[in-house]
């Protein structure tokens, strides 16, 4: 157990930090998916690093064992969203992290047409406008799951500028 005061990093840096093409990619994607900087990015790099780590894991394993812990992997991912039904672990192995950063709470209320911009998304969502299933979520980047998706509303009582009318009271 580590110092409660120190937490582990939840993100790795790249590795050659000035490359131009890499550097391109990120800022893009910075724009795209409204993320306020390059470690939230880097965070969802490193969580698809791990999953994909776990997926060569068990096409490495013995096959009894890689039959319980490919199905438990495979369901949490297509709970989550990243996969659909019947998958496999070459799926796995073929996921990008734009399909990581679609999965966030910031890019689904966007997405979904209850905030006009990215940007705007977030900010709702920060400022506790925003609930998934009658429970405020104030965290952009929490990863919603298929059944929580549609869920996912303007809290009642809040005004919101990009909503359905401006400046109207949603009850």
């Amino acid at each position: 157990m580590g110092d409660p005061k120190k937490p582990k990093k939840k993100y790795t840096t790249p590795k050659r930090p000035w490359d131009a093409e890499r550097l391109q990619r990120e800022v893009y994607l910075l724009g795209v998916y409204g993320l306020r900087n390059k470690r939230e990015l880097w965070r969802a790099e490193r969580m698809l690093s791990d999953i994909r780590a776990q997926a060569r894991g068990l096409l490495a394993a013995p096959p009894d064992v890689r039959k319980e812990r490919e199905s438990i992997l495979l369901g949490r991912l297509v709970r989550l969203g990243l996969l659909k039904e019947g998958a496999t672990l070459d799926d796995v192995l073929s996921l990008k992290v734009e399909d990581l950063l679609e999965r966030r709470l910031q890019t689904i209320v966007w997405r979904r047409g209850l905030a006009k911009t990215i940007h705007q998304s977030r900010q709702l969502i920060v400022h506790g406008h925003v609930t998934i299933g009658g429970r405020v979520v104030d965290r952009p980047g929490y990863l919603v799951s298929r059944e929580e998706e549609q869920m996912v509303s303007v809290k009642a009582g809040s005004v919101v500028a990009g909503g359905p009318s401006a400046g109207e009271v949603i009850a």
